[in-house]
């Protein structure tokens, strides 16, 4: 592994998967949620541009630091080296949001 480690994130959003590189990735000092900077993208010098990639470059455009819940995550690796960042339509298969939100309400009475 290099010096610098690169994390692959898969989360679930709004019915879609998905599959972005960062460089940090830490706990939030927000309850239930991971921090994720220095997002990374493919190389602009390709003559192939990825429509999928494209995508997940334009909904984190000016993005420096994301929140993602901890419910969303499907899965965290540690690569080598990043690989082409995806967004994805959930097809009904395993993946699917956890129903139980962090807090409760308390009810009035």
């Amino acid at each position: 592994m290099s010096s610098t480690p690169i994390y692959k994130v898969i989360f679930f959003n709004q019915g879609q998967i998905f599959e972005i590189y960062a460089r940090q990735i830490y706990q939030s000092d927000l309850y239930g949620f991971i921090e994720i900077e220095e997002l990374v993208f493919g190389e602009r010098s390709q003559m192939l541009v990825d429509p999928s990639e494209e995508k997940l470059k334009s909904e984190f455009d000016g993005v420096s630091r994301t929140y993602i819940p901890m419910h969303a995550v499907v899965r965290i690796d540690e690569v080598a080296k990043e690989g082409i960042g995806k967004i994805s339509e959930a097809k009904g298969g395993n993946i699917s949001p956890f129903p139980v939100s962090a807090f409760t309400p308390k009810k009035s009475e």
